[in-house]
């Protein structure tokens, strides 16, 4: 055995480059190819259903506008009653024909189970699920006292949509639907002080990719890593896990954002939705950001480097000390690169 293994480590790598060479541009062709038909006959979602967790505010919230302006009927959940019926009050005006909210909290299972449920139940159908709700983190892993402060992390941002999704998979496989995985460009940068919420964000990449193999062509699978997109989370709302609630701290976002353009959350909803309606199996937003990903796997090394240069500081000193907050306040890019929503510390409230 150990001398198969051995063969292998050798002749493995250049029949994988000489393979590549010779598959990638006819697999390359025929992917364009069928983006470009799936473009011109996209699904039509008009009086369709659509879940959205998650969807008080940010991404999920104009999600649900874009889905509306479209004809589908909504059904949303969050944790903010009121924030909710302000959404869907909304999403009405831009042309859903039929909304329901329901508040749940996903990182308890038999929430879960209820939104499934009352969908059903309302509207006797479920053709998308969209799990959107997430909750972020800024605190150093080393600060963290009490460690079970994070749990609420991978409760709500993994486990919310692991009970979500296992409840809804029978009636989306009857419908022939689709699930929209709101994972993050996080899954593959070692941020400094996200170090659990990129851990949740990974393991749904890896759950859906893996999901798709189990349940095959019935179910379509978007998962989408949105860049920097301006939300609650770009906003500055963290889990301060040393003190195990959540709060704004808008001079720890500018030190995690620093001089990056914040994308609008517009734009962002409706790629989205195009990408899900055109079948796409993968969705980076905005789409300038996919070459993070194509840097961290050629040099991992210099982005483990730039990121401790520029966000760590020296033990014993404000987070705001970083030179990834400096930057930002001597070039006074703040004002170019961050929409105005995200400027003021408010947030949605119950």
């Amino acid at each position: 055995m150990d001398l198969i293994i051995q063969f292998l480590n050798i002749v493995a790598p250049p029949i994988t480059f000489f393979s590549l060479c010779l598959f990638l541009p006819p697999y390359w062709t025929f992917k364009f190819f069928l983006s470009t038909i799936n473009s011109i006959f996209s699904e039509n979602i008009a009086g369709k259903v659509v879940h959205i967790t998650g969807a008080s505010s940010g991404i999920g919230e104009h999600l649900a506008y874009e889905y509306a302006r479209r004809g589908a009927r909504l059904a949303l959940s969050a944790r903010r009653e009121t924030a909710l019926r302000e959404v869907a009050d909304r999403a009405r005006d831009y042309g859903s024909p039929d909304v329901i909210i329901m508040r749940a909290d996903v990182s308890k299972v038999d929430d879960c189970r209820r939104l499934v449920d009352e969908t059903l139940t309302h509207f006797g159908r479920l053709d998308h699920l969209v799990n959107n709700a997430a909750i972020s983190l800024g605190t150093l892993f080393e600060d963290t006292t009490d460690i079970t402060n994070l749990k609420p992390i991978m409760e709500t941002n993994f486990w919310g949509s692991v009970y979500t999704t296992r409840f809804a998979l029978p009636h989306l496989r009857n419908s022939k639907g689709k699930i929209v995985v709101m994972s993050s460009a996080d899954s593959w940068l070692p941020a400094p002080r996200r170090h659990v919420y990129s851990a949740s964000k990974a393991a749904l990449v890896s759950l859906y990719e893996t999901l798709r193999v189990e349940i095959g062509s019935d179910i379509g699978i978007t998962i989408v890593t949105p860049g920097y997109t301006e939300s609650e989370l770009t906003k500055g709302k963290f889990l301060k896990a040393e003190e195990g609630k959540m709060d704004v701290d808008q001079d720890l976002r500018d030190v995690e954002v620093s001089a990056v353009p914040v994308g609008s959350v517009s734009c962002c909803a409706k790629a989205i939705v195009n990408s899900t309606l055109r079948g796409d199996r993968y969705l980076t937003v905005p789409a300038w950001f996919k070459i993070t990903y194509v840097i961290k796997v050629l040099f991992p090394e210099l982005v483990e480097w730039g990121f401790r240069i520029m966000y760590m500081t020296a033990p014993g000193t404000h987070a705001k000390e970083a030179p990834s907050k400096k930057i930002l306040d001597a070039t006074g890019l703040k004002k170019l690169f961050y929409p105005s929503s995200i400027q003021s510390p408010e947030v949605k409230i119950e």
